[in-house]
């Protein structure tokens, strides 16, 4: 076997959430006259989406409009009783207190159109407010009122929602514990950090436990540590072109947050696992199996990362135990055909026969491997030591 750089490999529960989400609700009192919208479909901001009974919010808008005029009449006739009492009061025909009366009331026509014109917009905003639109684009759900239904802005019934799942967040939790490990070896040089400080890669695992075609990135972590559980949240951005992650779903999520500089992948099926310890065969001196105790630090995609106890060059027994009538015999290396979750292991493997007097190619054979030359570090799981998970 040869040592090689170990991607550690984490999978954490989550939960997808959209990227953005808007509650559509009523902004005036009325009664629901129209939905203009198909539920389910993707609509565009500024949509037209329900229309309000907006006969008063108009009637009270031609109101202010009114009002507004009436004001505009009054700061006519006040600007010209001032414009009349200048040269008189300059000329002392009239007392200056009259004059100071008409400039008063001049300035109280102009607030009074000031505030016909804001009494004039507000009808107008009311009026708008009539025709719901869509604040953003996205996919609507269902519509919460049906036509017919009175609606209020004081209790801001809510219409629809709206959801922007084309890019999705995944939030997911992981122990405080496993966190606090992590970073004191990274701390102490026992794990190199993923990357050149470009964004952690993650894949959804579905429901079906198929992998998501497209990987996100981890976007940050929490703060602080739920209080009741002893989690931190996780948050993760993911490509949802397909549209197979819907809001509120729950998926596994697989990361690497660390990479171990120096390790073995072993297929799990070669490690014998019990309260002494964990054990692996290799082939010793003159063939003959060896029984060593192997340090185990995780497991991932059917292998487990072993970090001591195994040495660059040991052929590693795989398959065949049952084979092996006569504990100390001589075995017979022969190459190690991984079938299933290890079918992508390294065609170089090499297996070994327990029997000194069978043939090296029998097919019947307990077999025994060797590791593969070092995988890369992006691919953790690509070596010819893959098995199933352990029991």
């Amino acid at each position: 076997m040869q040592p090689q750089t170990v991607a550690l490999t984490t999978e954490l529960p989550g939960r997808v959430e959209p990227l953005r989400t808007a509650q559509v609700r009523a902004r005036v009192n009325g009664v629901v006259l129209k939905r203009q919208f198909t539920e389910g479909s993707t609509v565009r901001a500024g949509q037209p989406l329900f229309q309000i009974d907006s006969a008063p919010y108009e009637a009270a808008l031609a109101s202010a409009q009114a009002q507004q005029a009436r004001a505009q009449a009054s700061l006519s006739q006040a600007t010209a009783t001032v414009q009349r009492y200048r040269p008189l009061a300059e000329a002392r025909a009239i007392s200056q207190q009259d004059f100071v009366n008409a400039q008063a009331a001049q300035q109280v026509a102009e607030a009074d159109v000031a505030a016909g014109r804001a009494a004039v917009q507000t009808a107008r905003i009311n009026v708008g407010y009539a025709q719901v639109t869509a604040p953003i684009s996205g996919r609507i759900g269902r519509a919460l009122v049906t036509e017919g239904a009175l609606v209020s802005a004081v209790e801001a019934t809510q219409l629809a929602l709206i959801q922007q799942t084309s890019t999705v967040y995944v939030n997911f939790t992981q122990s405080s514990g496993d966190l606090l490990r992590l970073r004191k070896a990274l701390a102490n040089d026992e794990l190199q950090r993923m990357g050149n400080g470009d964004a952690v890669a993650v894949q959804v695992v579905l429901e079906d436990g198929s992998l998501l075609r497209q990987s996100g990135k981890l976007l940050f972590s929490d703060l602080s540590v739920d209080a009741t559980s002893g989690q931190v949240t996780l948050r993760a951005e993911v490509p949802n072109a397909d549209g197979l992650l819907l809001p509120g779903q729950f998926v596994r999520v697989r990361l690497a947050q660390a990479e171990l500089p120096s390790g073995f992948l072993v297929p799990q099926q070669a490690v014998t696992r019990s309260s002494q310890g964990d054990t692996v065969l290799v082939v010793g001196e003159a063939n003959k199996p060896d029984r060593r105790p192997v340090t185990i630090r995780s497991g991932q995609d059917g292998q487990w990362v072993v970090t001591g106890g195994l040495q660059a060059g040991d052929r590693l027994i795989v398959d065949g135990f049952q084979k092996m009538m006569v504990p100390g015999a001589p075995v017979t290396p022969v190459p190690w055909k991984p079938t299933g979750a290890a079918s992508n292991a390294a065609p170089g493997a090499m297996a070994t026969t327990a029997s000194a007097s069978a043939p090296a190619a029998s097919p019947s054979a307990p077999a025994l491997a060797p590791a593969p030359a070092p995988a890369p570090a992006s691919a953790p799981a690509a070596a010819s030591n893959q098995s199933s998970e352990p029991k």
